[in-house]
């Protein structure tokens, strides 16, 4: 079968010389161009003296100017020897086996071109055609490259997991590297196998509410599954097996080789900083459970945690809505009364009765009281704002019963707190309104008199009425009393 094979792969091949023999000189040409990326046409002292290139990236690293020039002095000088080689076995009715060799170009980049040569008749020129290598070569740059990098990377995560070892091994706080499916131990190091009391070598392998008492498991249970299904769990006080003594056992989850694994740290409790983690724990639910709204931010203003009464003010519906935005997102009636705000805060270190309002997310605005104070220490700086709701503009009371507001010291009070702007307005409303009152009050609440008094028509006394909710409203349609 394969003699078969080969004397008609034999024949076909002989085949061709008779069937192209029909084209002529053009026609040939035609067909060389076509067949290669270029073709170089060289007399007998090895001067180029035509050129064919079949694709347009040749001609823009600039090879239309090797015509004329000898072929041995386009290449780069570690490649003459293989084209005096080319030149040397060209022969009729033969070709020569392929070599590469390199031309400069003047990308700085060499251009890569593989050459075959044959001489088209016994004294006649050398035809030599080439192909292309330079997206071969760029494809090995790019294979080299990525080896590279690949080495880097797997150096890089060598040295990273022998520091994490060495840390592992070195450290006095017990840990314990455990399967969050299945419990069991992977990992412990030397400070845990001393706590519990066993070599490192008994504990892998171990479901680890076997390292525990047994009125540890129902905790150890709940710890596990409250990792599960929220990745987090609170800190635990359990007895060790074997009578070893308490430890408190804090866990979080991490992910690793697409599978769910939990590092738990093991520690003596401290009965002073148990209490004082009691103390906080019941500092922070009074906190939760205030009637005002209570915010810590960082440096940055960005909130860390809320209580429910912010929430309330801002309408938002959980405490994740609002971690991390910033607090002027909702507080503060315009951007002046914010900035104003933190800027005495940074100035003096706290603020007290600063009246601004709270932007609801649904387009409510509340007046409110705002108390702030910075805590530049600790390991974590941070501002805390109390804000209570305002409740409605209190008056006082002169002769004769009727009430009007305290308009000096609550407009005073305000310089400062909020644009000038607002401020007027306010002032404007107020003199609007008291104005209004006792018009009504000297005619006795004839508004047709009250409206010629003030110079306004009734429609534009009416307009003002309810606008600030002065007498009976239900009665502004109806007739008017006579004078």
């Amino acid at each position: 079968m394969t003699s078969l094979a080969s004397n008609a792969a034999h024949a076909s091949v002989a085949a061709l010389p008779e069937t192209l023999g029909a084209l002529g000189g053009g026609a040939a040409g035609l067909l060389v161009a076509a067949a290669m990326d270029l073709s170089l046409v060289i007399d007998a002292q090895g001067i180029i003296r035509e050129a064919s290139f079949g694709e347009p990236d040749l001609v823009a690293e600039g090879c239309e100017s090797w015509v004329g020039r000898p072929w041995i002095d386009t290449v780069t000088v570690e490649s003459r020897p293989k084209i005096n080689a080319l030149l040397r076995d060209a022969a009729p009715d033969a070709v020569t086996r392929w070599r590469q060799v390199n031309h400069p170009s003047s990308r700085g980049i060499d251009l890569p071109v593989r050459y075959a040569s044959m001489r088209l008749s016994a004294d006649g020129p050398i035809l030599a055609i080439g192909r292309n290598l330079q997206a071969t070569a760029a494809l090995q740059r790019r294979l080299a490259e990525t080896q590279q990098a690949l080495e880097r990377d797997y150096l890089r995560l060598r040295g990273a997991e022998t520091r994490y070892r060495m840390l592992f091994q070195l450290a006095s706080e017990p840990v314990l590297v455990v399967d969050a499916s299945t419990r069991r131990v992977s990992e412990a190091n030397p400070a845990a196998g001393r706590l519990i009391g066993r070599p490192e070598r008994r504990i892998l392998g171990q479901d680890v509410v076997d390292l525990f008492d047994t009125s540890a498991t129902r905790s150890l249970e709940s710890l596990f599954a409250g990792l599960r299904i929220t990745g987090q769990a609170d800190e635990i006080n359990v007895r060790l097996a074997n009578g070893r003594g308490t430890t408190r056992v804090a866990a979080s989850l991490f992910r690793q080789e697409n599978a769910a694994s939990a590092l738990l740290r093991l520690s003596l409790p401290d009965e002073g900083a148990t209490i004082a983690h009691r103390a906080g724990n019941s500092v922070l639910e009074v906190i939760a459970g205030l009637p005002e709204g209570f915010v810590v931010t960082d440096l940055s203003r960005r909130i860390v945690a809320a209580n429910n009464a912010f929430l309330d003010l801002a309408q938002l519906a959980t405490e994740e809505q609002v971690r991390g935005e910033p607090l002027d997102r909702w507080l503060g009636r315009e951007e002046t009364e914010a900035a104003a705000l933190f800027a005495t805060l940074a100035e003096h270190g706290s603020v007290r009765h600063f009246i601004t309002g709270v932007r609801g997310q649904l387009g409510s605005v509340e007046d409110v009281e705002v108390a702030a104070v910075s805590v530049p220490g600790g390991e974590q700086p941070c501002f805390g704002f109390s804000i209570r709701g305002v409740p409605r503009r209190t008056f006082s009371t002169i002769a004769g019963g009727h009430e009007l507001p305290r308009s000096v010291e609550q407009m005073t009070e305000l310089v400062g707190r909020i644009s000038m702007k607002n401020l007027v307005r306010e002032t404007t409303d107020m003199i609007e309104r008291l104005c209004i009152e006792a018009a009504l009050r000297i005619t006795r609440d004839n508004r047709a008199s009250a409206a010629e008094m003030l110079g306004l028509s009734r429609q534009g006394l009416y307009a003002k009425l309810r606008r600030y909710g002065i007498g009976d409203l239900d009665a502004l349609d109806g007739s008017e009393p006579d004078a």
